[in-house]
């Protein structure tokens, strides 16, 4: 069965001072004070936190599952407009080879368990 991790990057004002959360059985995994940029290359840190916790848990088949349709989709082989966005996509695809099996789902923002996540790190619901 494979592990479902959900992922979301954000950042206030935009640009501004990103964070990211990701949610994997249950477990949340906040950052913060992860520089400044826009809210995409928050969401690709997200993105790249959740592989990560997937090798932290041992994990080889998973499922990330995030709101942003333009980083699900650049994920999943659209083109990315900027040589920024590139980087991290890049970055992203050469870990995800560590893994057998990877699948990028987008998800309606009011399900993503990890958005909720840095809701709740603000104090909003």
């Amino acid at each position: 069965m494979p592990l479902k991790l959900f992922f979301d990057g954000g950042c206030r004002p935009n640009p501004g001072p990103m964070e990211t959360a990701v949610v994997a059985r249950g477990v949340g995994y906040v950052a913060t004070d992860l520089g400044i940029g826009s809210n995409d290359e928050a969401e690709w840190l997200a993105a790249r936190q959740a592989l990560g916790v997937a090798h932290d848990l041992g994990a080889t088949d998973i499922v990330l599952v995030g709101d942003s349709a333009r980083i699900v989709a650049q994920a999943n082989g659209a083109r990315c407009g900027s040589e920024v966005l590139r980087a991290h996509r890049d970055s992203f695809l050469a870990e995800m080879a560590t893994f057998a099996r990877v699948r990028i789902r987008r998800i309606a923002r009011a399900r993503n368990l990890a958005g909720q996540a840095l809701e709740a790190l603000h104090g909003r619901r």
